[in-house]
């Protein structure tokens, strides 16, 4: 669901930012505007941050090789991070500077009608294209908040498309603005004003997504719910009556590693111990079909063991989040 709606969403935005930048460097060309040519620029940059999105959708889909046993899921989360790196510097760097020298050495801006339309019709079709990302990350978000959607989400895509559009709207609004005084009291200084705001905005939201997709890239554990989901089919309270340690892994927004410890008793068989462990790895991949790879490993339970708590040395990362005993 989530590659299937960030596709969407990529699409959209893709055909809005296209049409937009044509549309602005044809203003900037007849007014001079300094916020048209930034806004430009930041069009196209978008419009190569979703072709950068689509590749690593694609290239993610590569099936697993000796070289890279685990797949190519992250090449999702490495593409959204080069997204990061293109809204800093050719949007956001690009803009403070083109502000600056417009502040610097400012001038009327001519045929005033042009940059106007442009940003009127810019802002319908950044808004139809933030519009389709909001449907379709609401079909995964649930009761999150739209800060923990984009904290938490595995699939990199939506939020990478929220925020840009988003970032879009607002500076839009700056450019009208910007645009709009210069018009009033005849002084393009405010039209270089509106440019660094833009070059900043874009220049923050970069640094948002770089720190989201970094996270991501050093690799995530599954969310709270899904870690529930995991425990409640590792322990049937039988074969398996306990979690000694676990730990799980995204190796791509659809592709989950667990690894684990699981108690079993003194006195199973080694077909037993097999069967419980086939048993439990079925129960997983049914519960959460997302689970990918699944190492189970088997050790004595003891209630004694259990009793004394977590051993910080069980597992690296410090403390034992999952502790039942051994």
């Amino acid at each position: 669901m989530s590659a299937s709606g960030g596709t969407r969403a990529i699409v959209a935005a893709l055909g809005a930012n296209l049409a937009i930048a044509v549309s602005k460097f044809v203003a900037f060309a007849f007014s001079g505007s300094s916020s048209m040519l930034a806004e430009g620029v930041h069009s196209l940059a978008d419009s190569g941050n979703q072709f950068l999105l689509l590749i690593g959708g694609k290239k993610a889909q590569r099936e697993a090789t000796p070289q890279h046993p685990f797949g190519y899921g992250r090449e999702r989360y490495i593409y959204a991070f080069l997204v990061s790196i293109v809204l800093f510097s050719v949007g956001g760097m690009f803009a403070i500077y083109e502000g600056y020298e417009k502040i610097s050495h400012p001038h009327k801006v001519e045929n005033w009608y042009w940059p106007v339309g442009v940003l009127v019709f810019a802002i319908l079709a950044e808004g139809f294209s933030f519009k389709t990302a909001i449907k379709e990350s609401n079909e995964l978000r649930g009761k999150l908040s739209w800060s923990q959607f984009i904290r938490r989400a595995k699939a990199p895509e939506l939020p990478v498309v929220l925020l840009e559009d988003f970032g879009a709207l607002i500076g839009l609004v700056l450019a009208l603005g910007g645009v709009g005084l210069a018009l009033l009291t005849g002084d393009g200084t405010w039209d270089g004003i509106g440019t660094v705001c833009i070059g900043v905005l874009l220049v923050s939201i970069a640094l948002v997504l770089a720190a989201e997709t970094k996270s991501l890239l050093l690799g995530e554990a599954a969310g709270v719910e899904e870690v529930k989901k995991i425990e409640a089919a590792i322990v049937d309270g039988d074969t398996v009556p306990g979690i000694i340690h676990m730990r799980t892994l995204h190796l791509g927004p659809e592709e989950l590693l667990i690894a684990a410890k699981i108690a079993v008793r003194h006195d199973d068989t080694a077909g037993q111990v097999a069967s419980a462990i086939n048993a439990a790895e079925s129960r997983i991949r049914a519960a959460v079909p997302i689970a990918r790879v699944i190492y189970l490993e088997p050790d004595i339970y003891s209630e004694a063991e259990a009793a004394k708590g977590p051993d910080p040395e069980a597992t690296p990362g410090g403390p034992n989040p999952h502790p039942v005993g051994h």
